[in-house]
């Protein structure tokens, strides 16, 4: 007689990455968008003799509404967090199950776990797995808490395979996780366990040889975080001969050698969170590791070394006032910022910042859709209005990727030329 579970047949399992309409016609328009990582990645986590998957990123793909799944998993941000709940509505109404995780879900599990029917909360190696065998036998909990803190040793290579119509932009890799810095607008210390940790070399550097492109990023929210790590890691991925991009403080570009090796091994850029070039402003968000006394000496060092910057810029920082604006233009020109990510400050759900907010009453709505640091303001500014801070947001990047500031930075840069002026003229078009 035939054992039961050698007949029993897989089960449909769709995995969307979301992004709503307002964040997605933002986000088209540029051309250098890499892929989320997270479905990918927990994806590989997956037992294909159980389950049938099928998986969806809204960026460049429709959900297909019209299939039946068993189960339908959905990795949620905050400001696409009403639109997922949407999306959960849908597949219920349906017959499907639902399965929430991710940034929002961990930050407001309660509210989460009333549009959906299971939610995983924290960081998921251990959990996700424990949840697929649950459901698979259809004894599934309402809630998978992480409790420990997940090892990277032995993570799966994420199924790059299901990502549709992204050969250029599918290279997204994790190396290491956490960041020792406790930014007030950052929400890290909310949904990641708080200890920083790396995964081994070598099984790095397999997932990395996994990527068909030449071309990848490091999806580490602080890749310099370990820099004798970051060293050795960086000598062995030379031998690739492969392109990359990482995001990295700004204080741990003092080390030249650091630099030498990362050129060496293939960085074109790095994502620097130099967020404002007040340092008053800096200190107010607990982002005192940032000096700008210094920032003109390494910047030159990392255009030195050949590689370029791309800044992460927020407006609307409690110091800030309609100067800042131009005052970070000129900034920006003066340093030969080769790119800039403008995001309009946004105070994220149990930040201390929101916490911040909330007490003083100058938080505009709950509606999540307004924090996605974009296309919307969120809060009442200290020394302007909404429209003031959205407007000046605006104002700067056009002026930014203008033909004239594209002229001033790459000239003082120097760094990438081609590669710098197609993405700059890429953000121009976009704008």
């Amino acid at each position: 007689m035939i054992k039961q579970d050698r007949v029993k047949k897989r089960k449909k399992i769709l995995m969307i990455t979301a992004e709503n309409k307002e964040i997605n016609s933002f986000r088209k328009k540029q051309f250098n968008n890499f892929i989320q990582i997270t479905m990918p990645y927990l994806a590989g986590f997956i037992d294909e003799s159980k389950y049938d998957i099928v998986l969806i990123d809204e960026y460049n793909q429709r959900i297909p509404y019209d299939n039946h799944f068993d189960l339908v998993a959905i990795t949620v941000n905050t400001p696409n967090a009403v639109h997922c709940y949407k999306i959960a509505e849908n597949f219920k109404q349906q017959g499907s199950k639902v399965v929430m995780g991710g940034p929002h879900v961990t930050l407001l599990p309660e509210e989460a776990m009333s549009y959906c029917d299971y939610i995983i909360v924290g960081e998921a190696e251990e959990t996700w797995p424990k949840f697929l065998e649950d459901f698979y036998n259809d004894c599934a909990k309402e809630k998978y808490m992480c409790d420990d803190i997940p090892s990277l040793r032995g993570l799966p290579i994420p199924k790059r395979n299901l990502v549709k119509k992204r050969f250029l932009t599918k290279g997204a890799v994790i190396a290491t996780r956490g960041c020792p810095y406790k930014c007030s607008y950052c929400n890290l210390k909310q949904i990641y366990c708080d200890s920083f940790r790396t995964r081994p070399i070598e099984e790095v550097i397999e997932d990395i040889k996994n990527i068909r492109s030449k071309y990848f990023v490091f999806w580490d929210d602080n890749f310099f975080g370990d820099i004798e790590y970051a060293k050795k890691l960086m000598i062995e991925l030379r031998k690739l001969k492969k392109k990359w991009a990482a995001q990295v403080t700004l204080e741990r570009c003092q080390d030249e050698e650091l630099l030498k090796i990362a050129k060496e091994a293939g960085c074109i850029y790095f994502f620097v969170g130099l967020e404002s070039f007040s340092q008053e402003g800096l200190n107010s968000v607990n982002k005192g590791i940032n000096n700008v006394d210094k920032y003109k000496k390494i910047i030159n060092l990392i255009h030195h070394n050949g590689i370029s910057i791309q800044a992460g810029i927020i407006f609307g920082l409690d110091t800030d006032t309609k100067d800042i604006f131009k005052e970070t233009l000129i900034a920006c020109n003066e340093l030969g910022i080769d790119g800039a990510t403008v995001s309009i400050l946004t105070p994220l759900p149990r930040t201390p910042i929101y916490e911040q907010m909330k007490n003083e009453g100058r938080l505009n709505t709950t509606d999540w859709t307004y924090y996605n640091g974009k296309t919307r303001v969120a809060f009442k500014p200290k020394n302007m209005t909404e429209d003031e801070l959205y407007e000046g947001y605006i104002w700067f990047r056009k002026q930014f990727y203008s033909i004239k500031s594209i002229w001033r930075r790459l000239r003082v840069s120097k760094a990438n030329i081609l590669y710098n002026l197609a993405m700059n003229l890429g953000y121009k078009l976009s704008i």
